[in-house]
């Protein structure tokens, strides 16, 4: 009897098996967030930039090859990264998700917003100024602008991809090497990312870089770093949920994961 009216059976005699269940279902579900946030702005950015530059010059910077690509990386390896982080300790000392809260949260949005401003400034301002800024010379220079372009947004979401690993803390960086399907795909995208731009230029309609140009887009993405952090120093209220029977619930103290 007791058993068909429980919702949990500890089959081991060992409660610590309900602080594991607990600590890897709020796992789940908080990668499941990081993944959100990293995909809405990925297309977000990928969106307003050929969009924009589609209504001002009549052309976008970005193919359809190139957006394939970027959704492949995004898609199918972003969710590996991300969904396969392993819980920590952090995650028992934060409260109970309930039912009503919604599943974007306010912080979630804040750092969406912020990096797709970021991205969009950083894009767009190569997108019409590029060619003074980079000093691009010669019939091929709207190409390589182009390239350039579509190198420095892949960068800008392997940055914020690394970002995305803890949406409200500032080391983003704590138990990193604890998760090697993380750093495989990071290291399989950076490397399939220069097979594309050096030797399948006719594929993905690229051209291949200087030294200097890959280095500024390297810096480019890894100034969402900063900007991460500069975003998570901005407060935001945090969403209460009810008990199921109507009442608040008990005020939890300092987050600490």
């Amino acid at each position: 009897v007791a058993k068909e009216s429980a919702d949990i059976i500890v089959l081991d005699d060992n409660f610590r098996t309900i602080v594991n269940v607990a600590k890897w279902g709020r796992s789940v579900y908080i990668n499941i967030q990081k993944f959100v946030q990293f995909q809405l702005t990925v297309n977000v950015v990928a969106l307003m930039i050929n969009f924009i530059s589609a209504c001002a010059s009549g052309s976008a910077p970005l193919t359809a090859v190139q957006l394939l690509w970027v959704n492949l990386i995004m898609d199918t390896l972003g969710a590996l990264a991300l969904a396969t982080e392993p819980p920590h300790d952090g995650l028992t000392s934060r409260p109970p998700v309930g039912r009503d809260v919604s599943f974007i949260t306010k912080t979630m949005w804040r750092n969406i917003i912020g990096h797709s401003i970021y991205q969009l400034a950083i894009l767009l301002t190569f997108n019409f100024a590029g060619k003074q800024i980079l000093r691009l010379e010669g019939s091929d220079a709207t190409k390589i602008q182009n390239t350039f372009i579509f190198n420095t947004f892949v960068f800008c979401q392997v940055f914020n991809e690394i970002n995305s690993r803890d949406m409200d803390k500032i080391n983003i960086f704590r138990g990193i090497f604890s998760s090697w399907i993380f750093l495989g795909v990071m290291f399989a995208t950076v490397v399939f990312q220069v097979i594309i731009i050096e030797f399948l230029g006719t594929f993905a309609s690229t051209t291949p870089l200087s030294w200097q140009l890959w280095l500024i887009s390297v810096l480019n993405g890894a100034a969402s770093l900063i900007v991460a952090v500069i975003l998570k120093l901005i407060p935001v209220e945090r969403e209460t949920s009810k008990h199921h029977d109507g009442y608040d619930l008990l005020p939890s103290g300092p987050e600490l994961a």
